[in-house]
């Protein structure tokens, strides 16, 4: 399967294979379309290596691919 993760708003809301994932101040990322399990792991693989590394000003888009 394939992962395309695409900035929408950097540090608030993405876009995982065309489900949107923002972040919520209170609850943490949310999403209203129920991500996979293969989405969820590819979104929190990015969000640990580029949204909360400080290095990156703005952030790329991603493609993730399972085996």
């Amino acid at each position: 399967m394939i992962v395309t993760i695409i900035p929408i708003e950097d540090q608030s809301k993405y876009s995982v294979n065309g489900k949107t994932i923002a972040m919520h101040t209170q609850f943490g990322w949310m999403s209203f379309i129920e991500l996979t399990k293969v989405e969820r792991l590819a979104f929190q693989r990015y969000r640990e290596l580029i949204i909360d590394n400080t290095r990156f000003k703005t952030h790329p888009k991603s493609t993730f691919k399972t085996h």
